[in-house]
């Protein structure tokens, strides 16, 4: 009986292995550490195009294999930099002849007199810190005259910035024109025969309709490439993703290769968590019983260490700690001194380190073939420069049925990470005597097998939580939630000794540590290690307890990444983060079974508790986590999260010995709950706004009644929002509420945990797999996209997906 138990078993296992989805990922984590390291292959082949960082700059990283004399590329592909033809002020100060007022209908020709117009340095902006002119009236017209000697050979393209609006012609003719505003320069094609031998003008229109108002221009040209020697593409077999690692298989001739990636990020080992350090695994074996001489190539580009292509570089190769590293970084060194979102790391270096004394390394200007494989010491041993290449060969000898593997190292040392409060702070592997890259890089090495069997364990465990919590789809989506919300933070310790975790809001306005960002994110780190929840908690804790921030409610933030010196968001957010502040610490309790954390801040959980009772009921016109919708007054989901909120404060006050707080402030919550229901009803449903009828919205604030045990709302609340919401999905899933047909992710998976089914809970979670699997737009996983054609509408690569994690937390807590 036992046996064929046994048999039945395998046969049921074999089944689930045969039949798992498959998931196309949006963009693929390649290196994931934090908001700075963290590489991504945005194509289904990863030998399509380069990869690049989470913001869409390119960021090369290139692997090739030669096999008896025949190259084939599996990894990236060398992207192709731009020759200035024209600077723009991010290479070179120039003078321009601008006005702000009117001038005539020929403003634009060649011939046209600048009769009166100022002269001003580029850029054009109204931040003064960055303007070489400040800019803040609504129009702004632009003239800049320049000789070109010699013909160009290759495309030409504009390099333009603005915001707002802009209209553009190269010698009077129209070259582009754009109603909005860019964030970065992008480079427009301009046709051939525009730019002429000797003198041209340059005339630009912007004006400034709303926000920021900028403007930057240059002129750039692809050089045409020489013949390099031939490369054959290898053919990718497949792709797995797992939480720690993304693993391809590809054909390369007559052997096999197996590619993994391994950022290991195990959330109970902050040491590891923290080192910079991935790894990059190539396994070889022939397919066709013969031997062969074969010979690996890994590269990267130092452009992983650059903000603007502009930047010059500095690299060099040497050995430490039994490796063999080559570093670069910029020359400038500027540390600590950008903040804001859509920027990369230019301060602190780049290693790409191996083991073994036949590895050779080389710093070249292109990873072309002929170079990298080519005789010892073509290229020199370091270089200063732009858009270098990093080259590690190493010959694999004869190769035959019998896997090889050779694994190399990619780290980053940022040297200091945060500035918190006006001290510079080291992250947390730094911070320690004695502490270096190098050693960092020794260990991850000498630790290699170790490792490797720690985040196979860890793959696993996350993908059984998740799929008995939700089903393979609800598993696939948690694995590649993973490791980009992981990559999302920074960990550090703060001059007081306390666990820091603090968040960027990626390509949502930069902001560090956001209170409505950590409350979505959370669920992750509750179910595998809350000390990174309090991680996030610890610095608005401070904020506040230190009197640096005097209001009576939560602060939205700590500042604009990486300076976390005093929130800059321009508006409040009162109910929203109050209640966020003391629902997130009531989870960490409950998960801990502990109320110390609690006690530690009661003062401040007292404060905004208090503040609650009084506003957060019936919420005044203000911005929630929502913001992206506009104010909203009487906000019905907002006022769930306060009624929770005050819930948990009760249960929190009980743990804490506090037992005419907790009955107070348990009745208060109870008493609201059954106004709410009456006052939000709209027959099958709960309206948007208590004034709105006809409306509706996601209740997601609603799920942590549910998943703490707090006994506030009655189960029929959920069951009738439920029953509702499956008569509202669109192919790519629920909508947020009845005003658009957008949706958040990460709500919709709360939102799916109201479900009493498993049935419901797949009605409403599925959607987000064919979302993710579906997407035309290929970035990291967006959280905010349209429910009708699965497009992103903003934000990407931010640490909300941990949000996926609130069925396995439901089901942690149940246990």
């Amino acid at each position: 009986m036992k046996r064929n138990i046994l048999i039945v078993c395998c046969l049921l296992m074999l089944g689930l292995c045969v039949s798992a989805q498959t998931l196309r990922a949006p963009a693929y984590p390649l290196i994931t550490h934090d908001p700075y390291f963290s590489i991504w292959s945005m194509t289904d082949m990863l030998n399509a195009a380069p990869t690049k960082h989470w913001t869409g700059a390119d960021q090369g990283l290139l692997g090739m294999v030669k096999v008896d004399g025949t190259v084939y590329r599996f990894l990236g592909a060398e992207e192709q930099g731009y020759k200035t033809v024209l600077p723009a002020s991010d290479e070179k100060s120039y003078d321009v002849k601008y006005s702000e007022t009117a001038p005539g209908a020929d403003w634009m020709k060649v011939e046209f007199g600048e009769t009166g117009w100022n002269v001003g340095k580029a850029p054009f902006s109204d931040n003064s810190s960055e303007a070489g002119t400040v800019w803040r009236s609504k129009d702004l017209w632009y003239r800049r005259t320049f000789t070109i000697a010699g013909k160009r050979s290759g495309p030409l393209f504009l390099k333009l910035l603005h915001d707002d609006n802009v209209e553009v012609y190269l010698n009077g003719t129209p070259v582009y024109q754009k109603t909005g505003w860019t964030g970065k320069f992008i480079y427009i094609p301009l046709e051939k025969g525009l730019l002429k031998t000797g003198s041209n003008v340059l005339a630009i229109h912007v004006a400034n309709t709303a926000g920021g108002a900028s403007l930057d221009a240059g002129i750039v040209e692809k050089p045409l490439l020489p013949e390099v020697t031939p490369v054959k593409l290898a053919v990718q077999k497949s792709v797995r993703l797992q939480a720690t690692q993304t693993s391809y298989d590809f054909g390369c001739g007559k052997v096999d290769l197996v590619l993994t990636f391994t950022s290991p990020l195990l959330p109970d080992d902050l040491n590891l968590l923290s080192r910079p350090v991935s790894y990059v695994g190539m396994s070889v074996r022939s397919n066709d019983g013969a031997k062969h001489d074969v010979q690996l190539y890994f590269g990267a580009s130092t452009d992983i260490s650059i903000n603007t292509a502009t930047q010059a570089v500095k690299a060099e190769k040497y050995a430490a700690e039994g490796l063999s590293i080559l570093k670069a970084g910029t020359v400038e060194q500027p540390v600590l001194k950008k903040k804001g979102d859509d920027l990369r790391i230019d301060w602190g270096y780049m290693y790409v380190a191996a083991a073994g004394k036949d590895v050779r390394q080389t710093v070249t200007a292109s990873a072309a073939p002929a170079q990298v494989f080519g005789p010892a010491g073509v290229a020199g041993a370091g270089l200063e420069g732009k858009h270098l290449w990093l080259n590690t060969l190493a010959p694999l000898g004869t190769v035959g049925s019998k896997p090889m593997e050779r694994v190399f190292l990619v780290g980053y040392d940022d040297i200091y990470a945060i500035q918190y409060f006006h001290q510079n702070l080291r992250a947390w592997w730094r911070d320690k005597p004695g502490a270096t890259i190098e050693k960092e890089l020794s260990a991850a090495s000498a630790g290699y097998a170790d490792i490797m069997k720690k985040c196979d364990a860890f793959n696993q465990r996350l993908y059984k939580d998740a799929f008995n919590a939700g089903g393979e789809k609800y598993a696939r989506l948690c694995e590649l939630a993973y490791r980009q919300s992981i990559a999302a933070h920074k960990l550090l310790k703060s001059p007081e000794g306390e666990i820091l975790f603090l968040s960027k809001e990626n390509f949502s306005n930069g902001s560090i540590n956001t209170v409505d960002v950590t409350y979505p994110s959370a669920p992750l780190y509750l179910v595998y290690n809350p000390d990174l929840l309090k991680g996030m908690l610890n610095g608005i804790f401070y904020f506040s307890e230190s009197g640096k921030w005097t209001k009576p409610i939560a602060a939205h933030d700590l500042g604009t990444y990486p300076l976390a010196n005093g929130q800059t968001y321009g508006e409040d957010m009162p109910v929203e983060e109050c209640g966020n502040m003391i629902i997130l610490t009531t989870a960490i309790c409950k998960v801990e079974g502990s109320a110390a954390y609690a006690k530690k801040h009661w003062k401040t959980l007292s404060t905004w508790a208090e503040y609650l009772s009084k506003e957060g009921f019936d919420p005044a016109n203000q911005l929630c986590t929502d913001d992206f919708a506009g104010h909203l007054a009487r906000n019905v989901n907002l006022s769930a999260k306060a009624i929770v909120a005050l819930g948990g404060y009760a249960w929190l006050a009980k743990q804490c010995g506090e037992e005419e707080t907790a009955g107070k402030y348990g009745q208060m919550a109870k008493d609201m709950a059954v106004k709410w229901m009456q006052m939000a009803d709209d027959g099958d449903h709960y309206a948007l706004t208590f004034s709105g009828k006809g409306t509706w919205s996601q209740k997601y604030n609603l799920v942590w009644d549910k998943i703490l045990g707090l006994g506030i709302f009655p189960k029929e609340v959920y069951e009738k929002e439920v029953a509702y919401y499956l008569t509202k999905q669109n192919k790519y899933g629920l909508p947020l509420d009845s005003r658009r047909k957008y949706t958040k992710s990460d709500w919709v998976l709360w939102t799916s945990a109201l479900a009493g089914s498993r049935k419901d809970f797949e009605a409403l979670a599925d959607p987000m797999y064919t979302y993710a699997d579906e997407t035309p737009t290929r970035v990291p996983l967006s959280d905010w996209h349209e429910t009708e054609d699965g497009k992103q509408v903003g934000f990407q690569a931010r640490s909300v997906v941990g949000g996926y994690f609130m069925k396995v937390l439901e089901e942690k807590f149940s246990k």
